[in-house]
């Protein structure tokens, strides 16, 4: 470095610069110690540049105070006061960050942020430090450590971020865009297209985004739409920097010249107020940055890059005797920053030097700054040394601080568990030579063991499967750590994040970019989210629930149905299973199967998850196969009729699964018993014997269901003959088999877990060895072997070891009935002939092909108590009808969770954390064979006049009418609708230690009264529904106060309201869908989310969003009411007749005023006013002189009168 340039007063310092080469640094920055030593971020001691004694610093005068070297030789690229604390923080050239503590710069911390390119911007934070490079926003603590490391696409070139509020920041640069980041989720929440690129400065009042282009222009930009409002077009050649205070702009930059561009002496000053330009202000040096330095005048400080500085009011004269110059130590400024206090200035130079300029001898560079937290000093080099070797040395002379908290140590019992001592396995030489007496066995004592002493081992080899199963996993939503055990993080437990706003801020979109819908997992008994998905993509099974309908209150067929339109009607959203699971936990069998689980269990998951979802497998079908076996033609819905799909007394959930068989017992008295019977799913039975007779020895999937399905076992039986219970032999034979085959793995121990392993690992090396002999011996070699492990097709390849592993599954097998009522399984793949015949002859031989359609498994997670996810064959129709493409292809469900997985994915289990529990064959060509139209069984008698379940409502009580013959509806026609709710469970909450509210789980509502309301016609506004609905489960809260519902209203021994069941009313609101009708109301998102509907878009005419202007807050009914329609209502209680009728007129309003939508600039006008009269009022109605409500006059009037 040459250093003949610099001052004089730094040539002492030079051989310094050079000649210590090791860090010397205090880690605790004692200011005594770090006075006069600073450190470049390669740790070479250096110096600090000295500040004479002699120098006075005159009240209110900017003068030197300190300089600092930073980084030796290395130009500073930015200088950022730090907001929150005393602290300035410089960046460099070469990606380095160094933080100096107060006005006596005092090494704070230093860090390499970027290992290449420059830092361009920093934004201190409450917590840490924004570092904005060419392609990476990077967020560190002070003290060095790395929050989050955002990067950005390698095409951009980034010069410029503004933080807009605390959790959104903007970030432009020489691209034709803007970036939105969300600071809290680390994501880009949108993307503003700028119509002229280069935005390298950007500044932000109360009214406008301003950004500055490398063009010379300066934009004006609406803070909610970021839409250009005003445009100046300050410099013809570029712009160099601007600054706003109150209704000025100033801008500096560069002008074309004949010989390039040059600075221009004159500043732009423009006028906010009238957006024009005033009389630029003529300065006496080159202007490179400016700032204003508002104290008691609007002073502008306009620098140069050679060091001089000049103050001036932006509407006055620039004075000469107004500048002072800098000292730099290279020969250029590069930046410069003004504290938030005005009291100090920080500039930086081309060699790595930092000036701080201040106008008082101790400045503070904020108002109000928090305290710097330090490194604890080092307490060892001051204890006594203690000698180990002395027995009575006196523990207490080692220091422990005092602290009442509880210690580390302390672990909490929630976090400890007994481990009890695990009854040992019975001896192998006792088994074989115990003898059985019924059933009890007696053996002679082997003597290898001493008497009554077992040895204590607290792990035993025969371990429970629950016990080896929880594996290690890091926690949702962090990064994985590559030294544990992992599961995938598709896998994982979701959960949803509540906000304030309850769900309407949470993106599912982000879990979900597919059009098919999810279940949300928060409601109780979710558990069987993924077993609801397997059942809606079974074509056949999905029609045939769909067009069921009967009387029944509590029918899982019906709630199912209902469950199944609401995915049809779904583009992506999740759906919701409340109605359906709320019949589940009526059903008495379900409780009885132990398959209804408490909130508590359910969330620790107490419970086993594989052994209930199987459970809750045969619980369903055998119960859809009772609700479907009913022929009588329901007399309150008669437009259910009968199913499409059969017309015999047997169900056709009874035709898809059903198997029938022949169970004989054989007595050893030689009396055989043969009986029929039918089951509607198997369970797998795996080859008994321990696990060293089955090393190596490799046992086809296809045997293992064989064996399970042609059981034959030994049991204890009644025999007439004997007329006592006989040991007898009972063998199954098949006589149907079914279109859909159901499997229960049954994998609940260690035995059945190792089972799958090792013939998952035998089958791993009997591939590897097939395929690598099949490319040695001939390279010919059939491709219908690659695309059965997954090898892209018409590419001749091996699959990836990956693809191999865990793999004991086939995707197809092939079964066939034999003359003598046998039954042959093998596996079969797409490439293979069928060992029995062609395939298209396959019912004439008897032979069946079933192809794998879907995998239910158990994921196992000690840190969430595990969950179930579905692997799921999507067919054919399900893509063309939301997607319009006809392909297949396998996904991934986990609750709301949805994403397309490769085809291997779905029969690879890895039984560290991925056990299969249900497997689902659908025979090929099963679609061909079934009727698969819907017809919508729900017709307009569902909204004739019904009975109320109210003992003691009288027809004076009526508060509505139902629709006549001639008044029903039509497709676009306008109904006002309304809906009250009780509260079932609270909600749970809990407070974070900075005071904020998380919400673990929300409160669970039920629908208490729903009211619509005629939208045209004579009775316009009259209500047509007005049902109160009956529940059986133990209301919490009836949140009288907003709701209007009083305990005894929903008891139908004691109500005199007209009271229905919510199935009934569910059916009205259902038929008003499905012809058409468009649906007025307040707030109507959640209403139909509680009622459980999916309502299409384009049929929801919502008043909350038709009066509410973007970033603004939502308007309540009650001051939209007053505002525009001079009505006060909900005055005591809510009513929902009122609020409905309000909200129709509201509705009526909005056209008048836009106009039938053609003129929606008045509209925006409307509206603003009307945020402004909501702002000076705190959006509060004035409280009524008399309270009377609209009801009472005209709803009572007009029902008597018709």
């Amino acid at each position: 470095m040459n250093f003949e340039g610099l001052d004089p007063g730094l040539a002492e310092y030079a051989p310094a610069m050079h000649s210590a080469l090791d860090p010397v640094l205090d880690a605790h920055l004692n200011p005594s110690l770090l006075q006069n030593v600073e450190l470049d971020p390669e740790g070479v001691a250096l110096e600090a540049l000295p500040v004479q004694e002699s120098v006075h610093i005159m009240e209110g005068v900017y003068s030197e105070l300190h300089s600092v070297v930073a980084e030796v030789g290395v130009p500073v690229s930015v200088s950022h006061f730090d907001l929150h604390e005393e602290m300035l923080w410089v960046g460099s050239h070469g990606g380095h960050a160094t933080s100096f503590f107060g006005p006596t710069l005092e090494r704070y911390s230093s860090f390499q942020v970027n290992g290449s390119d420059d830092i361009r911007q920093i934004q201190s934070l409450e917590n840490g430090i924004l570092f904005l490079t060419k392609n990476n926003l990077k967020y560190m603590a002070r003290g060095g450590l790395i929050i989050f490391d955002y990067l950005l696409d390698e095409s951009e070139d980034m010069h410029s971020l503004l933080l807009t509020d605390s959790s959104t920041l903007l970030i432009g640069g020489l691209q034709n865009h803007i970036l939105e980041i969300d600071l809290n989720t680390v994501q880009e929440t949108q993307k503003y297209t700028v119509e002229t690129p280069g935005v390298t400065i950007m500044r932000q009042t109360n009214r406008f985004f301003f950004c500055g282009h490398t063009s010379g222009k300066v934009s004006l930009r609406d803070l909610r739409t970021f839409k250009v409002e005003h445009e100046f077009d300050a410099f013809s050649g570029s712009l160099s920097d601007f600054d706003v205070h109150g209704n000025l702009l100033a801008t500096c930059g560069f002008s074309s010249r004949l010989t390039g561009l040059a600075c221009d002496r004159f500043l732009k000053v423009y006028d906010l107020r009238m957006m024009r330009a005033i009389t630029p202000l003529q300065v006496h040096v080159d202007p490179a940055f400016l700032r204003f330095i508002p104290t008691y005048t609007s002073r502008l400080a306009i620098i140069s890059q050679s060091g001089q500085c000049q103050f001036c009011e932006p509407t006055g004269l620039a004075n000469p005797a107004d500048i002072f110059h800098v000292n730099p130590v290279g020969p250029l400024l590069m930046t410069f920053d003004v504290s938030a206090s005005k009291q100090a200035l920080a500039f930086g130079d081309s060699e790595g030097c930092v000036h701080l300029w201040t106008d008082s001898p101790e400045p503070s560079f904020n108002p109000y700054s928090r305290e710097t937290e330090f490194a604890l000093p080092c307490l060892v080099d001051s204890l006594p040394p203690l000698d180990w070797s002395q027995d009575l040395l006196p523990l207490s002379l080692i220091p422990v601080p005092l602290t009442t908290d509880t210690l580390l140590s302390d672990w909490p019992a929630a976090n400890s568990a007994p481990a009890p001592r695990r009854a040992p396995p019975v001896d192998a030489e006792i088994l074989r030579t115990m003898k059985k007496v019924g059933f009890i066995g007696y053996a002679p004592n082997p003597r290898t063991r001493l008497r009554n002493q077992i040895p204590y081992r607290l792990k035993e080899s025969d371990s429970e499967f629950d016990s080896f199963s929880q594996v290690t996993e890091s926690p949702i939503g962090r990064e994985e750590e590559p030294h544990l055990h992992m599961v995938s993080k598709k896998y994982r437990k979701v959960t949803i994040k509540y906000s304030k706003l309850g769900l309407e801020d949470f993106d599912f979109k982000h879990y979900n970019k597919t059009l098919f819908a999810g279940l949300e997992p928060h409601i109780p008994n979710a558990y069987c989210n993924c077993m609801i998905q397997v059942l809606y993509f079974l074509e056949p099974v999905r029609c045939l629930i769909q067009n069921h309908l009967c009387q029944k209150e509590f029918c899982l067929a019906c709630e199912l149905g209902f469950l199944f339109h609401m995915l049809d009607l779904s583009r992506g959203d999740p759906c919701q299973g409340s109605n359906f699971l709320r019949a589940f936990r009526t059903i008495p069998e379900a409780s009885a199967l132990g398959l209804i689980l408490a909130d508590s269990d359910e969330a620790s998951g107490k419970g086993n998850l594989a052994r209930l979802i199987q459970r809750w497998n045969r619980f369903i079908l055998t119960q859809l196969h009772q609700d479907l076996q009913e022929l009588e033609v329901p007399q309150a819905y008669r437009g259910a009729g009968g199913s499409s799909f059969c017309s015999s007394g047997d169900s056709v959930i009874g035709q898809l699964f059903s198997c029938e068989m022949e169970n004989c017992s054989l007595c050893r008295c030689g009396s055989e018993t043969v009986r029929a019977s039918s089951t509607l799913l198997f369970t797998l039975s795996y080859p008994e014997g321990s696990n060293s007779d089955k090393t190596g020895k490799n046992c086809d999937f296809a045997q293992v269901l064989k064996r399970s399905i042609c059981l034959e076992q030994n049991t204890q039986a009644w025999c007439d003959n004997c007329e006592k219970y006989q040991p007898t032999i009972q063998t199954r034979n098949i006589r149907h088999l079914p279109d859909i085959l159901v499997i229960n793995c049954e994998v609940n121990s260690l035995k059945e877990a190792d089972f799958w392993r090792m013939q998952a690992e035998v089958a791993f090396k009997m591939a590897i060895k097939k395929h690598s002999g099949e490319i040695s011996k001939n390279k010919e070699f059939a491709l219908a072997d690659w695309k059965e492990l997954g090898s892209p097709e018409g590419m001749l390849m091996c699959p990836s070891i990956e693809e191999l592993k865990n793999v004991w599954l086939p995707f197809s097998i092939q079964m066939k009935m034999t003359k003598n009522k046998g039954l042959d399984v093998c596996n079969w793949t797409d490439g293979d002939e069928m060992q029995w015949g062609p395939a298209r002859a396959e019912e004439e031989h008897g032979v069946y092909v079933y192809d794998l359609m879907a995998t239910v498994v158990h994921i196992l997670d000690s840190r969430t108590g595990g969950s179930l996810v579905a692997h799921i064959k999507v067919g054919e129709t399900y893509h063309q009808r939301k997607e319009g493409v006809t392909h297949q292809q396998w996904y991934l469900f986990n609750d709301f969770l949805i994403e397309p997985i490769d085809k291997h994915e779905a029969v690879q289990f890895d039984m560290n954390w991925k056990v299969p529990a249900i497997l689902y064959y659908i025979k090929r060509n099963l679609n061909s064979k079934y009727n698969l139209n819907i017809k919508n069984p729900i017709e307009a008698s569902v909204l004739l006049a019904e009975a109320s379940l109210a003992r003691k409502q009288r027809k004076t009580h009526t508060t509505f009418i139902p629709l006549m013959l001639n008044e029903m509806p039509q497709v676009g026609d306008l109904v006002g609708l309304d809906a009250e709710f009780v509260t079932l469970n609270e909600e749970e909450a809990e407070l974070r230690s900075d005071g904020t509210k998380s919400t673990i789980k929300p409160s669970q509502m039920s629908v208490a009264r729903i009211t619509c309301v005629r939208g045209q016609g004579p009775n316009e506004g009259i209500p047509f529904i007005d049902d109160y609905i009956s529940t059986q489960e133990q209301v919490v809260d009836y949140l009288t106060q907003y709701s209007g519902i009083k305990p005894g209203d929903l008891d139908a021994k004691i109500s005199s309201k007209h009271l229905t069941t919510l199935k009934s009313t569910y059916l009205k609101l259902r038929f008003l869908i499905d012809i058409g009708v468009k649906f007025v109301g307040h707030g109507l998102q959640k209403d139909f989310r509680v009622i459980n509907l999916m309502v299409p878009k384009d049929q929801v005419l919502d008043t909350v969003y038709l009066f509410h202007m973007p970033r603004k807050r939502m308007i309540s009914l009650r001051f939209l009411a007053w505002y525009f329609l001079d009505l006060k209502i909900q005055g005591e209680t809510h009513d929902s007749i009122e609020d409905a009728r309000t909200a129709l007129q509201l509705y009526r309003k909005y056209l008048e005023l836009s106009k039938n939508g053609t003129e929606p600039e008045s509209f925006h006008k409307v509206l603003k006013s009307l945020y402004e009269k909501g702002r000076k009022m705190d959006w509060k109605v004035p409280e009524p002189e008399g309270q009377t409500s609209p009801k009472n006059a005209a709803v009572f009037s007009s029902v008597l009168a018709l």
